[in-house]
């Protein structure tokens, strides 16, 4: 009976390493993690756990830096449901057009950027990086005059 079990805690060990890695060796300093939205079920506990167990069909969302991240966080308290749906989109699907709502943006220096309206004065520009599966959040706040250029 305990001979049956290694086998089991190997898979395991496997089905979790994925997620380690994308988690960790995908992060460049001072790129961090983008934070979770809230769902209603979530517990102050909890609410960071969404972004923490990314599966192998999802994108890697990050901030490129402190500043990013916690302007996305005013954001989340801003348009909490906008924010999520932006987040969960991200997540899933960034580089899918919605009309009016998520385009790449035009112009050699914005060449692989992206704007997502979350709401008609906020916005999060984004590159995505679809060999790492990989979004690197550059911008988060409200509509600037020009768009901010990608790093």
């Amino acid at each position: 009976m305990t001979h049956s079990s290694p086998t089991d805690p190997n898979q395991a060990h496997s089905v979790g390493q994925p997620e380690e890695q994308l988690s960790s060796e995908s992060l460049v300093p001072p790129e961090e993690q983008l934070t979770a939205p809230p769902t209603p079920a979530d517990t102050p506990e909890t609410v960071t756990q969404p972004a923490t167990e990314v599966s192998a069909s999802l994108w890697l969302v990050v901030a490129k830096n402190r500043r990013v991240n916690r302007d996305w966080e005013a954001l989340l308290l801003r348009a909490p449901e906008n924010a999520r749906r932006c987040y969960e989109d991200l997540c899933n699907a960034p580089m899918v057009r919605r009309p009016k709502r998520v385009f790449p943006l035009k112009g050699k220096v914005y060449k692989g950027a992206w704007e997502y309206e979350v709401t008609s004065s906020e916005r999060v520009f984004y590159v995505p990086d679809e060999e790492n599966r990989k979004v690197l959040v550059y911008y988060a706040g409200t509509h600037p005059k020009s768009a901010p250029t990608p790093p």
